[in-house]
């Protein structure tokens, strides 16, 4: 499966879990109903997943943490923020270069129509 079709599903999946919840409520809410959402789609799911790194001389066993990752192909960001920031864009895309994928998913569920608040990161294109 493609980082596009495995996309295809994460947005399906992410405005069924928004119809269903709506906006307001915490990350890790949308976080762990979204990994359910996609495991019943038959999807590979990793949440929490700690990501070592090493900078210079140093390693990090935990460098960062992925909310999720599906596939092992597509980085999903969980927010749940009043208003996107450029942080939160910039964040991801550190994470995609970090884990070395090409595709990751900024979604914030504290939103009236998540469709306008879904944001594909692209890492290298």
């Amino acid at each position: 499966m493609t980082e596009n079709e495995i996309s295809y599903q994460i947005i399906g999946a992410s405005i069924e879990l928004h119809k269903t919840l709506g906006p307001g409520l915490l990350e890790s809410v949308y976080e762990e109903a979204l990994a359910l959402e996609l495991e019943e789609r038959g999807l590979r799911v990793q949440n929490q997943l700690a990501v070592p790194m090493n900078y210079k001389s140093l390693t990090f066993d935990k460098g960062f943490r992925l909310d999720l990752l599906v596939e092992d192909k597509v980085i999903i960001e969980v927010k749940s923020v009043e208003q996107l920031a450029p942080v939160h864009y910039a964040q991801l895309l550190t994470y995609l270069r970090l884990a070395d994928k090409k595709l990751g998913l900024l979604i914030n569920f504290n939103s009236k129509i998540l469709k306008s608040d879904i944001h594909r990161i692209v890492n290298g294109l």
